[in-house]
């Protein structure tokens, strides 16, 4: 694991450290191997950013109380679906963030087919226009520019129906490459890592939106470790599953065991009592809870995989009003260098999967989707021209992804600054032009009820984008 970790750390953007020592990769290959290798990796360089990083004193207190609690984690609840309290007034919608680790090469995801320089520099990584080639290769077609990887397909009908917005070259003013860098100023909400402040963008939106009664459930990471775009807040737990957080033992036992602790923690209300009784909270809702026998509405089919099983658990919360107001989660391995593959290959697997995953979503939440939106974002894109290892190096811009009832969609809102040579940025890169903090901004002000953003991304004007409604 140790290996894995610097070895993502030291990649070079042309994967030459990219890696584990030994692999050979088929540019054909499709097998969990390659698929598990990178989503192992992406997720190992996150948790030791995460580690590398300092927490408040109040987010040690509460993470000690969890796991004070979850030594003793089993699985023996089954209770039917709560309501803890719908009405602690929450303002805006519910957002849920999904990050795609490693670097997500967007302009094979949405393909600028109307650009000869796009063929040009993806001889073998190239995917056709909509009508042409064989149709396994074909873009699902946009908007007469722009289409979608075939692997999105699950996408198009949300397209169509106005519930998706596309953006295009999207990025930050990081120019570093780095992996670590990217991901640290964009969770951070920086123009670049290292040059602002050290809780997460997330964080600062929880601290200074906090409603009149919250929520021990307020933000969930769904991930190992807590992301850095959440670290600093008052009210965020990370866990991998709901089931997770569970007390071993028969139920009138688990009651007991609750009420002794919660008499231990009301004889006082310092900040160690204080996490103690948010902490039991948190257990006595989870309790509530029973994911084997959720339900999902709308035909909705989540796949089994970390991603899928997030996001319908995001959903089992959100039905069960507990007072969720941000979901955070992450899926990793996009770090093409080799084996990208077009209509087939590691890219293909990665956007299957979170294409059907937040289909079920989007579908399982049906018309309370008007109050919640998703944002797909990633740390950059890929580099134009294709490398010999069939994949594509580090880059700058790419695409991002906004989902909701209240979303401009159906549209690719974009400033396209052309993949002809003398428009490209650095080595050979996709220009930025829309900074993801303009994305962010609107989103705060138009559907998260907040006026100023300015104290969740010191010293950014944003740009009107145009692509949310309030």
């Amino acid at each position: 694991m140790k290996n894995q970790q610097e070895q993502w750390w030291s990649c070079d953007g042309k994967g030459v450290a990219g890696l584990e020592s030994g692999t050979e990769v088929s540019p054909m290959d499709n097998s969990d191997h390659g698929r598990d290798a990178r989503e192992t990796h992406g997720r190992d360089a996150h948790a030791t950013s995460d580690t590398a990083s300092g927490i408040s004193r109040r987010a040690m207190l509460y993470g000690a109380a969890l796991s004070t609690i979850s030594w003793l984690a089993g699985q023996n609840s089954a209770l039917a679906q709560l309501s803890v309290n719908p009405n602690r007034g929450v303002r805006g919608d519910t957002l849920v963030v999904i990050f795609l680790r490693g670097g997500m090469d967007g302009l094979n995801v949405v393909v600028p087919y109307r650009e000869d320089e796009y063929f040009k520099a993806r001889p073998s990584l190239k995917l056709a226009a909509p009508n042409s080639g064989p149709n396994a290769d074909r873009v699902l077609d946009l908007d007469g520019n722009f289409g979608f990887n075939p692997a999105l397909a699950p996408w198009l009908p949300l397209y169509k129906d106005g519930k998706l917005a596309v953006l295009h070259a999207v990025g930050s003013q990081d120019q570093t490459r780095s992996h670590f860098e990217a991901m640290t100023a964009m969770e951070k909400g920086l123009a670049r890592a290292g040059t602002g402040a050290a809780s997460g963008w997330l964080a600062r939106f929880l601290n200074e939106s906090k409603p009149a009664e919250s929520s021990p459930l307020r933000a969930v990471a769904f991930s190992p470790t807590m992301p850095d775009s959440l670290r600093g807040a008052t009210s965020a737990i990370a866990l991998t599953s709901l089931e997770e957080f569970r007390l071993a033992t028969d139920r009138a036992r688990a009651e007991a065991f609750g009420s002794s602790l919660k008499r231990m923690y009301d004889v006082d209300n310092d900040a160690v009592t204080q996490a103690g009784k948010e902490t039991l909270d948190v257990l006595e809702t989870l309790n509530r809870l029973d994911l084997k026998s959720y339900k999902s509405s709308g035909g909705a089919a989540y796949p089994t995989s970390d991603l899928g099983n997030g996001l319908k658990q995001v959903a089992m919360l959100l039905k069960a009003e507990v007072g969720l107001e941000v979901a955070a989660l992450d899926k990793g391995g996009w770090d093409t260098h080799v084996a990208q593959g077009a209509s087939s290959g590691w890219m293909t697997l990665l956007l299957d999967d979170l294409a059907k995953s937040v289909r079920a979503f989007v579908d399982d939440m049906g018309p309370t989707m008007n109050r919640v939106t998703v944002v797909v974002m990633t740390e950059f894109g890929r580099r134009v021209e294709e490398n010999a290892g069939y994949g594509t190096d580090h880059g700058r811009g790419s695409a991002m992804f906004v989902f909701g009832g209240n979303v401009d969609g159906g549209k690719v809102h974009v400033d396209w600054p052309s993949l002809a040579t003398d428009k490209l940025e650095g080595p050979g890169d996709l220009r930025v032009t829309t900074d993801y903090r303009s994305v962010l901004s609107e989103l705060l002000a138009k559907r998260m009820a907040t006026s100023d953003s300015s104290g969740i991304f010191p010293g950014f004007t944003p740009n009107p984008v145009g692509v949310f409604r309030a």
